[in-house]
């Protein structure tokens, strides 16, 4: 069973019969269903059910000839209509299965993000009508995470914080350039590196390593689309799952400007989730591209 259910209101699934009642009211009663006809013999559908208001379950099967549908897979969701990125992302078919990862390179985040694709049925429909998916497109990230922190903010006057903004935006600029080829922004963005590793060396041994760090987003584990994240939160509600009554949180939280959707659930998350303090956690990075 996938391991990020209790982060949209399911952690009651506990064997495979349950499951299988729940995938069977997701495709008896879907809020959402996409069709893409691959043959004269198959067409692919995916069902999407929100049991939580933005979060619930997808599944992606396989109609034959005889219009039997065979289950392939599922996945739990959180819905984005905030547009995270519009950088250039490319997409590629998972191996062990017909899923789609998109890969998205934002100079604000410094890795190259790779995430799970939630509307893979949509690059389908545009490979087979022959249309290039990766040219002029946008990206919406949402995420699910089964454990979280909450905690306060960095203390910062509106002085602050306009200077780190700037610096962020220059850092940025910078991160462009070099990637253009210019060999001076390279070596400033070097330069800047070990003075950044050199003060921080110097304050760890008398500050605690959070009034540092303001905020982060890095690969975890050996999983592509795990992240270890720390962000700021910028909004939060509370939403209750119509099957099982699970209160399950939604919120958005601000990696350095870089917006995204977060899942989880109420019982999962330590302490009380409130704009302007910190969320810290492990998440399952998801992503919806749009095409503008």
């Amino acid at each position: 069973m996938h391991s990020y259910l209790r982060a949209v209101g399911f952690s009651n699934i506990k064997n495979k019969k349950d499951l299988k009642e729940l995938l069977n009211k997701v495709v008896q009663s879907p809020d959402k269903k996409t069709f893409v006809e691959i043959n004269d013999e198959t067409s692919l559908v995916e069902y999407t059910r929100y049991f939580a208001g933005s979060s619930g379950l997808t599944l992606r099967g396989e109609f034959d000839n005889k219009n039997e549908l065979t289950l392939d897979f599922y996945y739990p969701v959180v819905n984005s209509d905030i547009v995270s990125t519009t950088e250039e992302v490319s997409i590629e078919r998972h191996v062990a299965q017909d899923s789609f990862a998109g890969v998205c390179e934002d100079t604000r985040v410094g890795v190259s993000l790779i995430f799970y694709l939630q509307n893979g049925l949509d690059v389908v429909k545009n490979r087979i009508n022959e249309e290039n998916y990766n040219n002029k497109m946008t990206v919406s990230f949402s995420a699910l995470s089964t454990e979280g922190i909450v905690m306060l903010p960095i203390k910062k006057d509106e002085k602050q914080k306009a200077m780190i903004k700037k610096a962020s935006s220059d850092r940025n600029e910078r991160i462009m350039a070099a990637r253009n080829g210019d060999e001076d922004a390279l070596e400033q963005l070097a330069l800047e590196d070990i003075d950044t590793y050199t003060n921080i060396s110097r304050q760890i041994l008398k500050e605690d390593v959070f009034t540092l760090v303001d905020s982060y987003l890095m690969p975890y584990g050996v999983e592509c689309e795990l992240y270890s994240i720390l962000a700021d939160i910028e909004s939060v509600r509370l939403e209750i799952n119509e099957l099982t009554a699970e209160e399950v949180y939604i919120m958005e939280l601000n990696y350095n400007s870089m917006p995204l959707i977060l899942s989880i659930n109420k019982k999962d998350i330590l302490g009380e989730p409130l704009p302007g303090r910190r969320f810290k956690g492990v998440i399952l990075l998801q992503g919806k591209v749009n095409s503008v």
